[in-house]
């Protein structure tokens, strides 16, 4: 029984075989151009009453003939005939072979052979150069470059600083071995022993002492400042007495300070921004900035000094943490910086002179009395020192340790000049100065309810009623000290996020100069803006361009003009202005 069963089975298989080679040999023959997913559609069966090819499932298409036992292993005829005969092409439509015809000639003209292309790629060269023909034809590429807009950057250019060079390696020294010499045995210490190396603070390389020549890095080398920025520099102040406005009309003032579409971003100095300060002329608005490599850049709105407006000096060679201009003196511009110094710049002679100097780490400054001839300065180990001016030298006047580990932000109360608020690491303290004893440094209120560090604390510019506060557990807090009792009373508390990172500086609350209720700050939000908020928490406006891509880290308000500033992390500042 398995000897009759094992032929009918091998005939069964060679019958298939031959079946689909032929039926393959006939479909190729007719459609030499067709796909393998052409020839399996051809394979399988039809629909009778339509005419038209069905999709069936594997399983059912592909089942194999059955046979009998008794048919003979025939070769098909038609399969001798086809064999020595030359296949025939299928005639394409006429429109298809006008455009094959079409590109060989093209191709016979730019010697290509058409026998090396097939038909496809044929077609596919022709309709490339009709899309390429039909874009010219309606100026689409033109289009494109047109809508580009122009990016125009002022202030400081970038600078190639890029030398080529090669390196030159040392001469490879032979060894003792190679030198044909005996190796020098030295002796093992009998015991082993560590060598602990006691950490010591690197001092970076910093500016000589005294004056330092005010000359611009982005000038040429010998030139002498501009003279509008003498005249505007040593500009009198005209004081206008202008009534407070209402908080509606304070708002409709905001709403109407926007961002000028040509010249109202620059880049001011290199590196991120740390510091700025508007100087006090109404005339003209003219912006100071400090960066984290010691740059001081000043930039005047309306002018083209230096690049576009932008003069670049480095008075300092670490971060300028904190500037301001002297009230009483607004041709008085003090910067200060991690390095170890306080320095003055003097317009009329050209030169920074040196006010205060440490090893490193002052933090913060503010001016001690109403003639800004004594100051307060903080910094990062947790000393308050009282500097005159007066004085000869560049030394304190007296040294305070607090019981903190360091001072972020010293501020003074703008009319009781006694009282010094020194924000430490969760907690804020007010001082009397008049009592900083080495024996006793009890201070007179203090502000309660941080969790986290604190980046700034500033008293309300007109009467000091309000301080406002930035915290790092995403909190800013409007504390009462309208009376200075032990524990000032928390007004309100906003919610707002102020985790900027590593590479962003500090978002700090500032309050406008002109108002004792509203303050602006940076903010992490997107679309990017800068916020103005109320003492109640309400907020008051929301500043927001398209070419604001960045965060305002640091902020200011004019003290007398309708402007804010704001600086990123690139160097550039921005200011919205009615």
């Amino acid at each position: 029984m398995m000897v009759s069963e094992e032929p009918n089975l091998l005939n069964t298989f060679v019958k298939l075989y031959y079946m689909l080679q032929v039926k393959l040999r006939t479909i190729a023959s007719n459609y030499p151009y067709t796909t393998t997913h052409e020839i399996l559609l051809e394979m399988k069966p039809a629909n009778t009453e339509s005419g038209i090819p069905v999709l069936h499932s594997a399983k059912e298409g592909c089942k194999p003939k059955k046979f009998t036992p008794d048919e003979v292993l025939v070769p098909n005829p038609s399969f001798k005939e086809n064999q020595g005969t030359k296949r025939k092409r299928k005639a394409l439509p006429l429109k298809v072979e006008g455009r094959i015809e079409k590109v060989k000639e093209e191709k016979e003209d730019k010697d290509i052979q058409p026998g090396s292309l097939s038909i496809y790629e044929l077609e596919r060269l022709e309709n490339i150069r009709q899309n390429q023909v039909f874009l010219s034809s309606i100026k689409l590429l033109e289009a494109k470059q047109d809508l580009k807009p122009e990016k125009t950057q002022r202030g400081l250019k970038r600078q190639n600083n890029k030398v080529a060079w090669t390196e030159i390696l040392p001469p490879r020294t032979k060894s003792l071995r190679i030198q044909k010499k005996e190796a020098e045995r030295l002796p093992l210490p009998l015991e082993p022993h560590r060598i602990y190396y006691e950490v010591e603070r690197i001092e970076h390389a910093r500016k000589p002492e005294g004056p330092i020549s005010m000359e611009p890095i982005n000038m040429e080398e010998d030139s002498s400042l501009p003279p509008e920025l003498l005249k505007l520099w040593t500009e009198d102040l005209i004081k206008e007495e202008k009534e407070e406005l209402g908080l509606e009309e304070y708002r409709s003032t905001l709403k109407s300070m926007e961002l000028s579409e040509i010249g109202g971003v620059a880049k001011v100095v290199k590196s991120r921004i740390f510091s700025v300060a508007f100087h006090p002329c109404s005339s003209r608005l003219l912006m100071a900035a400090g960066d984290k490599l010691g740059g001081v850049g000043l930039w005047n709105l309306d002018s083209d000094m230096g690049d576009e407006g932008v003069l670049l000096f480095e008075p300092h060679v670490q971060p300028v943490a904190c500037m301001a201009f002297s009230r009483s003196h607004p041709t008085d511009l003090l910067t200060l910086s991690y390095d170890g110094t306080l320095r003055s710049t003097d317009v009329e002679k050209a030169v920074f002179d040196e006010v205060y100097r440490i090893k490193d780490g002052l933090r913060t400054f503010d001016f001690l009395s109403h003639d800004c001839s004594t100051l307060v300065t903080g910094d990062w180990y947790g000393d308050v020192a009282i500097v005159d001016r007066r004085t000869p030298g560049t030394s304190h006047e007296s040294l305070h340790s607090l019981d903190t580990k360091t001072v972020r932000c010293v501020h003074v109360h703008p009319v009781q000049k006694q009282y010094i608020m020194v924000a430490e690491n969760s907690i804020v303290s007010i001082y009397d100065a008049r009592c900083l004893k080495a024996s006793s440094r009890e201070p007179v209120s203090q502000l309660y309810g941080h969790s986290k560090s604190i980046s700034s604390a500033y008293f309300s510019p007109g009467t000091g009623n309000r301080v406002v506060t930035t915290c790092l557990d995403n909190n800013i807090r409007i504390y009462d000290t309208s009376e200075l009792t032990s524990r000032a009373p928390l007004l309100t508390s906003i919610q707002q996020n102020l985790y900027t990172g590593r590479w962003l500086s500090k978002l700090q609350a500032m309050w406008d100069p002109k108002r004792d209720d509203c303050f602006v700050v940076g903010s992490m939000q997107r679309p990017r803006r800068v916020q103005v908020f109320h003492e109640s928490g309400q907020l008051q406006h929301s500043f927001q361009d398209p070419e604001m891509t960045t965060v305002l880290s640091v902020t200011a308000f004019h003290p007398t003009r309708n402007a804010l500033l704001g600086g990123n992390a690139s160097g550039r500042l921005y200011v919205f202005t009615d």
